[in-house]
């Protein structure tokens, strides 16, 4: 996990984004399909090479962990 801090510009506009331009649940339901479809392409794919794979397997985690900030899945009132 990295530990660089963001400035506090980019923490302002992140939070500007993720409070007033975007519906957390849509979000999370774009992100896990993007999610989905990358995985999917990924096991189909039978000659990418060994680093992209590492590449994709952590953007995929990275992008579930932020589907789960934005609107837990597996939260118990869904």
């Amino acid at each position: 996990m990295s530990t660089n801090k963001l400035s506090k510009e980019t923490e302002l506009r992140l939070a500007d984004f993720f409070n007033n331009s975007i519906d957390p649940k849509l979000m999370a339901k774009t992100l896990r399909k993007v999610n989905y479809l990358l995985a999917l392409s990924v096991m189909r794919e039978s000659q990418i090479l060994e680093d992209e794979k590492i590449s994709l397997e952590n953007g995929f985690y990275w992008l579930n962990e932020l589907a789960e900030i934005l609107n837990p899945y597996l939260d118990s009132e869904c």
